[in-house]
């Protein structure tokens, strides 16, 4: 069995794999203070909840953009698994050309992201990630890695109009009665959820225009599930299409 972990800038998502088959998952909050002790018990805790013991556990797949979590995740890899550590990076075989001015400046979850999809859906393919920020990533036919796009995500959009207003404040991301919001409360989530489906149609679409085929596009990240609903150019939300790129890069490295 394998243990995978995305370690993103708000949230580390972890998954066991037998094979292919993701057989469970956890999400837990990215605190960057947190501890090399405080890990291994923290996810030695949530492992042993499910029986998965360190001996069953035969390699850990790491993908971090968070430095210090990335130091204290590989200082305790070998009390979570009885196997090698891989941590996506530079030098590590990922199977895809990586085609831009400076590949060593590409986050390991984009890129995973971009070989699951490729591997999974065909080519050419886009992925928008909705995280801390939403990013998009997109594959050629060839199976290239060619760019993307860094937009803000939605709830550090929020957290900015709060800030910056005094009389605004957060709300619940779900849709009011109508676009037209009948309150401030309806006016900022019109203006979050709907604002934002129309940056990823945009993008989406000049980004489809660009490549001039029939395109595959995917949603991921876990604010996929509130945004998707209102963007019309996302054919397929995967929940966990990185925990599987984490998978297929580890098994290109270790077969």
């Amino acid at each position: 069995m394998l243990l995978v972990i995305d370690a993103g800038n708000t949230e580390t998502v972890l998954g066991v794999f037998e094979g292919d088959e993701l057989m469970d998952h956890w999400r837990i909050a990215t605190v960057r203070g947190r501890t090399e002790d405080e890990y291994r018990l923290l996810l030695g805790g949530l492992l042993a909840g499910e029986g998965y013991e360190r001996a069953k556990l035969t390699g850990v797949a790491l993908a971090s953009v968070v430095p210090p979590v990335a130091a204290a995740l590989r200082a305790v890899a070998s009390d979570l698994a009885d196997g090698p550590l891989l941590e996506v990076g530079p030098g590590v075989k990922t199977g895809m050309p990586i085609l831009i001015d400076n590949p060593r400046e590409v986050g390991a979850d984009r890129i995973v992201n971009a070989v699951a999809a490729a591997s999974m859906y065909g080519t050419p393919a886009v992925v928008v990630d909705f995280g801390t920020s939403t990013n998009f990533d997109v594959v050629s036919s060839a199976g290239e890695y060619i760019g993307g796009v860094i937009a803000t995500g939605l709830e550090v959009s929020q957290e900015a109009l709060v800030r910056a207003t005094a009389a605004l404040r957060r709300v619940e991301l779900t849709p009011p009665r109508s676009v037209i919001g009948k309150g401030t409360v309806e006016a900022i989530q019109s203006g979050l959820l709907y604002g934002h489906a129309g940056l990823v149609d945009g993008v989406m679409q000049r980004i489809i225009a660009e490549l001039g085929d029939e395109v595959h596009t995917l949603a991921t990240g876990g604010l996929a599930a509130t945004i998707v609903p209102f963007c019309s150019t996302v054919d397929t939300v995967d929940q966990f299409l990185t925990l599987h790129g984490l998978r297929m890069v580890f098994g290109l490295n270790h077969e």
